[in-house]
């Protein structure tokens, strides 16, 4: 059966931090009925296995294809390295984005040197699949990789512009195999929220331009570009429909949320699993 235009785009994430893509395809396809999942109940996955975050993802996917929805977007760096191919099969027609292509193909066009640094949690930079895709799609490519896991508490705590956020920042960043890179890669969905702080730093105390790439940004125009090629693309202008949903509810997450979408949003519990 034909996929509909009219149908939502699911979104899915292991926690908050989606929702830096979620602004963004509000942003740039403001016409899409979106619907969210934010697993809070089982985060973190960094610190799950491989099996475990594939089954929750599975879970998930399910559920939106119940929905039903026309696309699923991974806007999570650990289910995009575990669980993108299963979801695939899962969904059959329904195409699937995941989070780190596409900030992988950004990285590779704009890099001038081919040296390209990667900052993410621990888990996302331990499975070096930003290295394994990056080695693809750009011949010769040097790649740094430092996980930087003091950031997502610090951002979901709100410590955004304030002496303690910039110290972690410059301790990260500080990092001397960063020096004569040309392409930060933000491999982290909640790092978009400290962007201009940590590319501020680099204007600061690097001798090159450094071009930061912003997951976020970069899969809401891989979406964009999907839909159009798959005759999905929603043209009709009409107020757009948000669903937010979260396994597990709690006041924290209502304010956390806030952060990423400067505006208050209403969540709903979902059980799925």
């Amino acid at each position: 059966m034909a996929l509909s235009k009219d149908l939502p785009i699911g979104i899915f994430d292991s926690g908050l931090g989606g929702l830096t893509i979620v602004k963004a395809m509000q942003a740039l396809l403001p016409e899409e009925d979106l619907i969210y999942f934010g697993d809070t109940a089982h985060l973190p996955y960094g610190d799950k296995s491989p099996e475990l975050v594939q089954s929750f993802a599975l879970a998930i996917t399910r559920f939106l294809l119940s929905q039903p929805v026309k696309a699923i977007v991974i806007a999570c760096n650990t289910a995009s390295a575990a669980a993108a191919q299963a979801v695939a099969a899962v969904a059959g027609e329904v195409p699937v984005f995941d989070v780190i292509s596409p900030a992988v193909s950004e990285a590779a066009r704009h890099s001038r040197n081919n040296r390209i640094g990667i900052i993410g949690t621990k888990t996302t930079v331990h499975s070096h699949v930003y290295r394994t895709q990056l080695s693809f799609a750009l011949s010769g490519a040097h790649i740094v990789e430092k996980a930087t896991p003091l950031l997502v508490p610090m951002i979901e705590e709100g410590w955004l512009h304030n002496a303690v956020s910039q110290d972690v920042i410059d301790a990260y960043m500080s990092d001397t195999g960063f020096f004569d890179i040309d392409t930060l890669i933000l491999g982290c969905t909640h790092y978009p929220l400290i962007k201009n702080q940590i590319a501020a730093y680099f204007e600061a105390n690097y001798p090159n331009p450094i071009t930061v790439i912003d997951s976020s940004l970069a899969v809401a125009n891989a979406v964009k570009a999907g839909l159009t090629q798959n005759d999905l693309l929603r043209t009709q202008r009409s107020k757009a429909h948000y669903q937010y949903f979260l396994s597990d509810y709690t006041i924290h997450f209502q304010a956390a949320a806030k952060l990423f979408l400067e505006r208050e949003v209403v969540f709903e519990k979902k059980e799925v699993f």
